[in-house]
């Protein structure tokens, strides 16, 4: 049988001290677990908050960014509409400069038609009556006496003149004191009209409304743009061979007289 150890014996405070050093490692341990669940569910709590935020957040501004981008749908698309209606609008234009310049109507009418329409407008009764060369070459100086008969005025002093810069159809009246001139040349006159002639194409054409002005604008369907080139020449007062269209003082009278905001095709007074 061993002896018994005494209580107070070394061995038995050391394995107390082991013991009592054993629970506080324990309590530490498990302070420190707990200390660390905390944390770790703090800062779990805390990465779901910023991340909530950072959704709402992102959420926010894709759909700012979204009203913004739906916004300029209509904006481009009416930029996109207008560049279209003004290249159609355009074409147009220059396919009336090419007719014109084709000279394929009745060119003698026409400049009587110009002429007489500008003479009966103009005050005063002596006029100098310029056209190209080629013009009068063909018609002589019998077309002052046509002119004078068409415009219905009496007495009338028509001189006429062959202009050498002058290279396209129409003709430019001047009063005897170079103090008024009415330029009827036919380009020129499609240009002062055209600002009104392709607002009235771009409304029959439905292409913009009666409150739009036509920026650019024009034409939708191939007979539609026939119809128009049709409808330019009788404002610009071209005649066209027999059996075709010829046009009347009525559609004349259309040309001169533009709705207000429209261009003007009166005389201009101190021309040069």
């Amino acid at each position: 049988m061993m002896p018994e150890t005494p209580q107070n014996s070394p061995e038995v405070l050391s394995e107390e001290i082991l013991a009592e050093a054993q629970r506080e490692c324990d309590k530490i341990i498990r302070r420190a677990q707990q200390e660390s669940a905390s944390l770790l569910a703090a800062a779990t709590a805390e990465a779901d908050k910023i991340r909530r935020e950072k959704l709402d957040s992102a959420r926010i501004e894709a759909a700012r960014r979204s009203e913004l981008m739906l916004a300029t749908i209509p904006v481009k698309t009416g930029r996109l509409r207008s560049a279209r209606i003004e290249a159609l609008l355009e074409n147009i234009r220059e396919e009336a400069q090419r007719q014109l310049l084709a000279r394929n109507f009745d060119v003698h009418e026409t400049v009587v038609t110009l002429a007489a329409e500008a003479v009966r407008r103009m005050p005063g009764t002596d006029f100098v009556l310029k056209i190209s060369a080629a013009d009068h070459a063909a018609f002589g100086d019998k077309l002052a006496g046509e002119i004078s008969q068409r415009a219905g005025r009496s007495p009338l002093n028509l001189t006429l003149s062959a202009d050498p810069t002058m290279t396209d159809g129409g003709v430019v009246i001047q009063s005897a004191d170079g103090l008024r001139i009415w330029d009827n040349r036919l380009l020129a006159r499609l240009e002062r009209l055209w600002p009104e002639l392709r607002r009235q194409i771009a409304l029959r054409t439905a292409l913009v409304s009666q409150s739009e002005t036509p920026g650019a604008s024009m034409i939708s369907e191939s007979h539609n743009l026939a119809e128009e080139r049709t409808d330019a020449r009788q404002r610009l007062g071209v005649r066209q061979p027999s059996g075709a269209f010829t046009p009347t003082a009525k559609a004349a009278e259309g040309c001169r007289s533009p709705k207000p905001g429209g261009s003007s095709d009166a005389p201009r007074k101190g021309a040069t």
